[in-house]
């Protein structure tokens, strides 16, 4: 019972051959930093609508598209953000073994134009693995905005490798990127890369190692790098070594000699494996802090002032929760009083087409129960689902990934770090909670960018205590029903966002309440910390968000969702229309469950409503209204105030909508979701425990306001 490599991302691309379509095909690997437009450099490059972002790790697997250049196809990879190539993390670990293991033709390394120091250190550490390497300096537009000014020139002789500018979201500027690679590829090319010189204890032990390394066949390895790792003694490392390289090869009498003489060295200096890597580290950081002083010249001293004044508001303790409430309702206001009418018009085409589709089946001579089950079974529970979830998606998605692109996210994550910490968790699922907003389904995908495998799995199993958009209609719907009102106006729309964000934010703090409860029970052990960037704030591309939002997410879990919702149409179908002494199974299970349901303060219907609905939270109030209604198809609500009247006479109360509001908010993940975690886990228990967590929660929150409002009601 655990993760998989595959929802990790560890170790995937170290074992991934580059698929090369041509034999003369070029792989080129694509590192670098998070947040320095990498993948936006690959997008531009291959034409593939490859997600990016402000977060860090936004690639956790492998992707790859082709690049034409001078009639020469390109195979570019694009590797994970990392800072490092050490192997702290997942990331890193990926990249390294890619880089090592992999062989790829050249590698391309890019950089942020505005703090190009601390992107050298990727840089230096390429370096040392392979002399084939273009440094692509990026966001060149944005240092010219900040009075940054980059000697490229001196750059290219301070590295000794090909230096080239470029800003990567103009249409066009990476191009001549492409045109540096075969320069690096050519087996004439006269390369010298940039040498990082280490203490001379060190250097002394790396002399004698180097040159039995050299004797050796290290299959492409640098023999320098190589000689570090060994000193380094990096299990992990090692490991991958031995699979790379045999197992007997750090069994070779030459340098088994090698290797002592270079640890007595080391000893001799009282340099330990620990503070070696200190001393790597340093170096690499002195090395590149001399470069970057050398070809850098900043005449905006102060240009980043206004962003720290920002900043500084945003992140503060007493400031930075309200904005984030205050950003939650704005955008939730947004998406419910946008999606209406998007929503009656995509339900009246839809619906519209449901009569067609009759009318053919009907003069084509299909029996009365085939175009029953197939149009008001499959066709309308679909139908019903793409009207209801795909505008509030098309609106939440695009605000969701504005925030993300003008860098709020990363805000968000910081302010909610020391909260998760506390609960034992990991500062990174604030962005997978955001996600959740949109879909549970996305949010548990994008647990992937959390490194610990314990972080991961408590961020997968409370993802599903924030409510989707699948939800919200009922939340919606009950919210102005019973407590807002069903008289039209602004005002109305504005006090049910506010509600809405009361529930969501009961929804969070549940998660945060389970979230400490597993940490101190199944999923026990220490936080980890993790290096959480605050980009620049950034003008966005609202033409690439719109693209990115509508296409990666929106009809990608709308996808899953009919996929899923239309077998449950044929289901639903069945129980309205299969009778057993006059009566339907859906009314025969609803009375079974309705002595349970009670305690909890729902009816049968409602909680039958809520099963029936596993496939899409979407169908629960027209399964809720075609029981009441006692039809055998799926009910679209006329009005509010009709829907109220029926609910009442219903013998529902103001407690009975908290109650199923509660419910809605905890239970059981929809069909999506729990394929979702049964693929990003691989084990059926984890799955299991996702599903029966929030609807234990549920129940005993629901019991608890039912009997309460006995007592005060």
């Amino acid at each position: 019972m655990g993760l998989t490599h595959r929802s990790t991302g560890s170790r995937t691309l170290g074992r991934h051959a580059p698929r090369r379509t041509d034999p003369g095909q070029k792989v080129i690997a694509l590192a670098g930093n998070p947040n320095v437009g990498k993948s936006t450099v690959f997008n531009a490059l291959t034409g593939m609508n490859q997600h990016t972002g402000n977060w860090p790790g936004k690639t956790v697997t492998s992707a790859e598209g082709v690049c034409s250049c001078g009639g020469r196809q390109y195979r570019l990879v694009d590797l994970p953000g990392t800072y490092s190539l050490m192997a702290h993390s997942a990331e890193e670990e990926v990249a390294r073994n890619f880089l090592c293991f992999s062989a790829p033709d050249a590698v391309c390394v890019v950089c942020d134009a505005t703090c190009l120091e601390r992107n050298l250190n990727l840089v230096l550490q390429t370096l040392e693995i392979t002399p084939r390497t273009v440094v692509c300096v990026n966001l060149m537009d944005e240092a010219r905005r900040l009075h940054i000014r980059i000697d490229l020139a001196a750059l290219q002789r301070q590295l000794g490798v090909p230096v080239a500018g470029c800003s990567a979201r103009r249409k066009g500027s990476a191009a001549k990127i492409a045109a540096l690679w075969e320069q690096v590829m050519e087996p004439e090319a006269a390369l010298t890369p940039a040498v990082v010189r280490y203490p001379d204890a060190v250097e002394a032990a790396l002399r004698p190692l180097c040159a039995a390394l050299r004797r050796l066949d290290c299959r492409g390895l640098s023999p320098r790098w190589l000689a570090l790792r060994l000193l380094e003694q990096d299990g992990s490392l090692l490991e991958e070594l031995d699979r790379y390289l045999g197992a007997g090869f750090r069994r070779d009498a030459g340098l088994f000699l090698a290797m002592q003489q270079a640890e007595k060295t080391l000893a001799e200096a009282a340099i330990s494996p620990e503070t070696l890597k200190d001393l790597i580290v340093t170096a690499l950081m002195q090395t590149a802090e001399a470069i970057a002083a050398a070809v850098v010249t900043n005449e905006g001293k102060h240009y980043s002032a206004a962003d720290r004044r920002l900043d500084r508001i945003l992140t503060s303790r007493r400031t930075g929760y309200p904005i984030m409430l205050a950003l939650l309702a704005f955008i939730f206001w947004l998406t419910l009083s946008g999606a209406n009418l998007p929503s009656q018009l995509l339900a009246d085409g839809l619906f519209g087409l449901q009569d067609r589709l009759s009318t053919l089946l009907l003069h084509a001579g299909a029996p009365l129960w085939l175009h029953d089950a197939l149009v008001l079974g499959i066709y309308r529970v679909a139908a019903w689902v793409v009207s209801v979830m795909l505008p509030p998606m098309a609106i939440f998605f695009p605000l969701f990934t504005l925030l993300e692109d003008i860098g709020y996210l990363p805000r968000v994550a910081y302010n909610l770090d020391k909260p998760l910490k506390r609960c034992g968790a990991c500062g990174k699922q604030a962005l997978t909670i955001c996600m959740g907003f949109g879909c549970n389904a996305a949010g548990v995908v994008g647990c992937r960018i959390i490194d610990s495998p314990r972080e991961r799995l408590l961020a997968i199993l409370t993802n599903n205590f924030v409510p989707c958009n699948g939800r919200f209609p009922t939340l919606v719907n009950l919210i102005l029903i019973f407590f807002v009102g069903t008289a039209g106006g602004a005002g109305r729309s504005v006090l049910s966002a506010l509600m809405l964000t009361g529930i969501i934010l009961l929804g969070i703090l549940a998660t945060f309440g389970v979230t400490k409860l597993l940490s101190r029970t199944l999923l026990r052990g220490v936080p980890s910390s993790f290096t959480l960037e605050l980009p620049p704030f950034r003008r966005p591309q609202v033409g690439q968000v719109l693209l990115r939002s509508v296409f990666d997410r929106t009809l990608f879990v709308l996808g899953r969702a009919v996929t899923a919702a239309a077998p449950a149409g044929l289901l639903l179908w069945l129980m309205a229309n299969l009778t057993v002494d006059g009566c339907s199974l859906l009314s025969l299970c609803a009375a079974f469950l309705d002595p349970f349901a009670r305690l909890m303060g729902l009816d049968g219907v409602i909680l039958i409503a809520f099963i029936l609905g596993l496939p899409a939270n979407e169908i629960v109030i027209p399964i809720i209204l075609m029981a009441y209604l006692s039809q055998g198809t799926l009910q679209d609500p006329t009005s509010l105030a009709a829907m109220r009247e029926l609910f009442l006479a219903n013998g529902w109360t103001p407690v009975t909508a908290l109650c199923t509001m509660l419910f809605s908010l905890m239970h059981w993940p929809c069909a999506t979701t729990l394929i979702t975690i049964k693929k990003e886990t691989g084990s059926r228990k984890w799955t299991a425990l996702a599903a029966v967590l929030p609807t234990l929660c549920g129940m005993a929150a629901c019991m608890l306001v039912n009997a309460v409002g006995r007592l005060f009601l």
